[in-house]
């Protein structure tokens, strides 16, 4: 169960990064970034409260494999991902530059639904 424990701690550790992303994106006020779009991405952020999700993965998972709430706290999280993903698509002239990252925490975050 050590791996299902480190690939739970990687997921929550790209989550914190993506939080960090977009906020950096927000500050520097990039010309390429639609700021009224980042915007709505961050609020759907603190709505799903990613950060709350990433801090209780690797809460539950740095010592022991906790099944049943990992699970929980994935699907809790793919839910928001999905909607962003969704958005980011819709407008992607303005907000292309999220698509790697959301790639990224979609698959990593798959890796559980297919456990399950």
């Amino acid at each position: 169960m050590n791996f299902e424990r480190q690939k739970a701690m990687a997921l929550a550790k790209n989550i914190k990064e993506f939080i960090e992303f977009i906020h950096r994106q927000k500050n520097q006020n990039n010309f390429r970034i639609d700021t009224d779009k980042l915007f709505q991405v961050k609020l759907w952020i603190e709505e799903f409260k990613f950060q709350i999700l990433a801090d209780e993965l690797i809460r539950i998972n740095q010592f022991d494999w906790d099944e049943n709430y990992t699970f929980y706290l994935v699907d809790r999280f793919q839910q928001g991902i999905t909607i962003i993903d969704e958005y980011v698509k819709n407008h992607y002239q303005e907000l292309f530059i999220l698509t790697a990252r959301i790639y990224t925490l979609k698959n990593l975050s798959s890796v559980f639904s297919k456990m399950a």
